[in-house]
């Protein structure tokens, strides 16, 4: 099916603004969705899905036209709250249309943090009243026009509709690129950081390539990333994460690498954590102003840094850096002052085609960190 093709079919249906967070299943309609660029649809990339559904129901009051929603199965949990609560038809009956990439498919191979989310995606949409259709590379045009007719009777009658979308279901035709100006390489960056903080630290890493380029490094540096845990799933999450590893073990010096995308779909963890201000947290966000891992679209604050931000919900010490000797005087310094300490790194959006994924899974990773940080710890593999 073609992206644009599709486009054409959703704006028949009187819909003219689109809303979302980017997703690697949906990569080919999100490139058709930039490249569109204002011409047919009104677009927005929010910090959160759950933000998203709010968006189409503020643009559905003021001009009575639904929205196209679009998000990975795993967001899902971000909009359980605002359609229980305000969309649904027992509530406020605000419609709209979900565009959701299925990771996880059942009998597909993927990565670990889908799997489950794979199982229970239809499930999830049973439960929260929202009818739905699965389209696949399979689905003909005359099914889509039938399709598509059924969501907008929905949407006629104030209910929402998903279409839940197989892998390589849109082909592919031309890619949305861009430059966000910045010359440090991610890798270049985490490299440095591993180099200074890996062997007497403990790090927190964020979902997506970050996870994956730390992982190969800690290998090649130390011969082991026995220090480090990839929080693979739940976005956002991975401050949050460390914190509470902070809060409970004060000794242990922690260092969260964040990416900017996930630091801005949860922002209020800055709020919280500059107010319990754990001296032994080094907060480090990686900012390449997109969500790269899963297609490079640029997130809602792109071209802003979070410096200014973190600085002014009180984390104590806040730098932004764009260069690898800044980096590594600023990991110094922060070690020095034994303090909650902000470092905001700006990065290209270069990354190797090549990059592996952890051999272990998610649940071998958590017992190897384990067996680590905690002496006596008796985890095993079984």
């Amino acid at each position: 099916m073609k992206a644009d093709f599709f486009l054409h079919k959703i704006n028949e249906m009187g819909i003219q603004t689109i809303v979302g967070v980017p997703d690697s299943t949906l990569k080919q309609l999100c490139d058709e969705i930039q490249l569109d660029a204002g011409k047919n649809f009104r677009h927005y990339v929010t910090a959160n899905e759950g933000a998203a559904v709010a968006l189409a129901s503020g643009e559905y009051l003021a001009t009575d036209r639904p929205c196209c929603v679009y998000l990975q199965n795993s967001g899902i949990g971000n909009i359980i709250n605002p359609v229980a609560s305000i969309t649904n038809r027992e509530v406020y009956g605000i419609p709209m249309l979900f565009v959701i990439g299925w990771r996880g498919e059942p009998g597909k191979k993927d990565e670990p943090q889908h799997v489950y989310q794979g199982k229970i995606t239809c499930k999830l949409l049973e439960v929260m009243d929202i009818p739905y259709s699965v389209i696949d590379s399979e689905t003909t045009n005359e099914e889509l026009d039938t399709i598509l007719a059924n969501a907008d009777s929905h949407l006629s009658n104030e209910m929402q509709y998903a279409l839940v979308v197989k892998k390589d279901t849109f082909e592919k035709g031309s890619s949305f690129t861009w430059d966000n100006g910045y010359a440090l390489v991610r890798e270049q960056a985490l490299k440095t950081i591993l180099e200074e903080v890996y062997e007497d630290s403990y790090l927190i890493s964020t979902t997506g390539k970050i996870s994956r380029e730390l992982y190969e490094q800690s290998n090649q540096l130390f011969g082991s990333h026995e220090r480090l845990f990839m929080c693979v799933g739940g976005m956002g999450h991975a401050s949050m994460i460390a914190y509470g590893m902070a809060q409970a073990d004060k000794t242990k010096k922690i260092v969260c690498i964040d990416g900017d995308g996930a630091l801005m779909m949860h922002m209020g963890s800055l709020a919280f954590i500059a107010k319990q201000a754990p001296e032994n947290y080094l907060h480090i966000v990686i900012n390449n102003a997109s969500h790269e891992s899963v297609g490079a679209m640029p997130t809602g604050f792109s071209g802003q840094t979070y410096a200014q931000i973190a600085k002014a919900c009180g984390y104590p010490h806040v730098t932004t850096v764009y260069t690898k000797e800044d980096l590594k005087a600023a990991l110094q310094k922060a070690k020095k002052m034994q303090k909650l300490s902000f470092i905001e790194v700006m990065v290209s959006l270069d990354s190797r085609k090549d990059l592996g994924r952890p051999l272990e899974s998610a649940r071998e990773n958590r017992i190897q960190f384990m067996n680590t940080c905690i002496n006596q710890y008796k985890g095993d593999f079984k």
